[in-house]
């Protein structure tokens, strides 16, 4: 448990960056009402969650907490890309084939995969679960058709027996679409395909949302809370690299206004800062973690199968500065030893339920409560300053793409 500290906080922002999730965000607040009630349970502290708070184009809902007798008013804002996502979800199955092997061709061809084979071997199982489970479906789709062409090529002729097995191997192959909210392969593939289109480079719709939302956190920025944070999950975690790194640099951060602070979960970053293209990412990533106008704590865990545990991103992409890196501090939310035996078993077979843990509540917490940090009274900051990183951090730099600057 940590220590009793001051009140620092009695008014803050925060700014949910999902990651690539065609979903709406509603059910991230449901999330949060859900899994907010059962940790103030657990740790004894009353969170209240209050509508949804609707302002302007974004999402989000209030919450009002009460911790070790002190008060605290949050307002959460969730930065929407998921129209950008579906958009991009938005293809034929032979056209999201095609993405398959683009993609699989940029990850080889440029040596990124086998720079990332030598981080870890969850992300990479993850990587490879879509291009395993998609040419299985097509396997089992050209075996089910080769007997129907078979049989009507005798019957009548070989057109027509190339139909009849046309018509099967579409068949099959749609009904294997239509259980995808079940497997995710398609959706992985999209994910991964993503960032590939561009190797690593930041497509220009994104682009310009990304600067949008710069421009939303710094008019926090100028306001009257405490402490503005940014919360990036999964890919939403990198984006919020960017973010902040064009925020500062370019607009800059009141010296007497709220406190920043940005918390990354579950990132991958590595699958886009290892792409040729990357460079402006690299280039943020080397910014940023060497700032001095926030603070950047990284939560990862090795049981969440779909990040790089404990890898410090700016070291393994080879940019941090020589001496090392200011931020982020990186450390594990250990679910082993966060979780009960009984609780740990339930959810340890659920790939994506593993990956969005950060997000819920632990029956043994530690350090890490994310209700707290998010809706409690004490800063980031503060909450961690003095906390050693895990000690098994990853710090080697195995990125063979370093350039901070566009290609000439």
């Amino acid at each position: 448990m940590m220590p009793e500290q001051a009140q620092q906080i009695k008014q803050r922002k925060v700014f949910y960056i999902p990651g690539y999730d065609p979903m709406l965000p509603r059910r991230y607040r449901e999330l949060y009402r859900t899994e907010g009630a059962k940790q103030a349970e657990v740790s004894g502290y009353d969170l209240r969650l209050k509508g949804t708070g609707q302002k302007a184009e974004n999402y989000g809902w209030v919450v009002d907490t009460t911790i070790d007798q002190k008060n605290t008013h949050t307002e959460f804002e969730f930065l929407l890309w998921s129209d950008i996502v579906q958009a991009s979800m938005q293809r034929t199955i032979a056209g999201s084939f095609w993405l398959l092997a683009k993609t699989v061709y940029v990850y080889i061809s440029t040596g990124s995969l086998f720079s990332l084979m030598k981080l870890q071997k969850g992300p990479i199982i993850a990587a490879l679960y879509p291009v395993v489970v998609l040419l299985g479906q097509l396997l089992l789709g050209l075996l089910a058709a080769y007997p129907a062409y078979f049989l009507v090529e005798m019957i009548s002729n070989w057109m027509f027996g190339v139909l009849a097995g046309f018509c099967i191997l579409s068949a099959v192959m749609i009904w294997f679409k239509s259980k995808d909210n079940k497997i995710y392969a398609y959706y992985l593939m999209h994910d991964y395909a993503f960032s590939a289109q561009y190797r690593g480079g930041i497509p220009p719709e994104l682009a310009v949302r990304m600067a949008e939302f710069a421009d939303q956190i710094h008019l926090a920025l100028n306001s009257d809370v405490d402490e503005v944070l940014i919360v990036g999950h999964s890919s939403g975690a990198h984006l919020s690299v960017s973010i902040l790194a064009d925020l500062i640099q370019r607009m800059g951060v009141p010296k007497d206004g709220p406190k920043l602070a940005f918390l990354s979960l579950g990132h991958v970053v590595p699958m886009v800062s290892f792409l040729p293209d990357a460079w402006v990412l690299r280039r943020d990533l080397n910014y940023l973690c060497q700032s001095l106008d926030l603070t950047w704590v990284d939560v990862t865990a090795p049981g969440d199968g779909c990040t790089f545990a404990l890898c410090d991103p700016a070291s393994v992409s080879g940019v941090a500065p020589v001496g090392g890196p200011k931020w982020p501090l990186v450390f594990s939310a250990a679910f082993t030893q966060t979780l009960s035996k009984e609780y740990y078993a339930t959810i340890k077979n659920k790939f994506f339920r593993m990956h969005f843990q950060y997000l819920c509540h632990f029956d043994r917490p530690g350090d890490y409560d994310y209700f707290q940090i998010t809706s409690g009274p004490i800063s980031l900051e503060d909450r961690f300053k003095g906390r050693a990183p895990s000690p098994s951090v990853i710090t080697r730099a195995v990125n063979r793409f370093t350039s901070q600057e566009a290609h000439k």
